[in-house]
């Protein structure tokens, strides 16, 4: 289970708030990175998003030393990172939230399920699954079918 992740953003107060909103849940500062924030479900498997501004790259410490964090100036705008992401919210206030921000939002058929393409910044996508949709994903990844799944394409 992913209990958190960690993205950039122009803005990352404000993306933490937009991303609280679409959690219900609260929003934060990330205080071991000053101007970093996290947005926190409050839900009961901890999830959370931390939004470092763009341009935070996390490095290995030396040694004993843990993750330190560093700027890149030269950072790309795009990141192939994204993440799918239960939602209490419905489709339509998904989509109420991304016009009000202005971020392209957009509902796509995966083949085996559905996703809502939220952008971030217009930049960063995430995937939200509405507790509309959120079933077909569920039952795509089960256990099960994913046995079933392996075992026609390991060859």
């Amino acid at each position: 289970m992913i209990h958190h992740i960690s993205i950039a953003a122009n803005n990352p107060r404000h993306v933490a708030e937009v991303l609280a909103k679409l959690l219900g849940g609260k929003v934060a500062p990330f205080t071991p990175h000053p101007g970093s924030y996290v947005a926190v479900a409050m839900d009961e498997q901890g999830t959370l998003i931390e939004v470092y501004p763009l341009g935070t790259e996390l490095i290995p410490g030396d040694g004993e030393q843990q993750v330190k964090f560093r700027e890149n100036k030269n950072s790309s705008q795009f990141d192939a990172v994204h993440a799918a992401v239960s939602v209490p919210v419905s489709q339509k206030e998904i989509e109420e939230i991304g016009a009000s921000e202005g971020w392209r939002v957009l509902h796509c058929n995966r083949g085996k399920f559905e996703v809502i393409e939220f952008w971030i910044e217009n930049r960063l996508m995430i995937e939200l699954l509405s507790p509309e949709i959120v079933s077909q994903y569920l039952n795509f990844i089960h256990k099960k079918n994913l046995e079933k799944l392996f075992s026609t394409t390991v060859g």
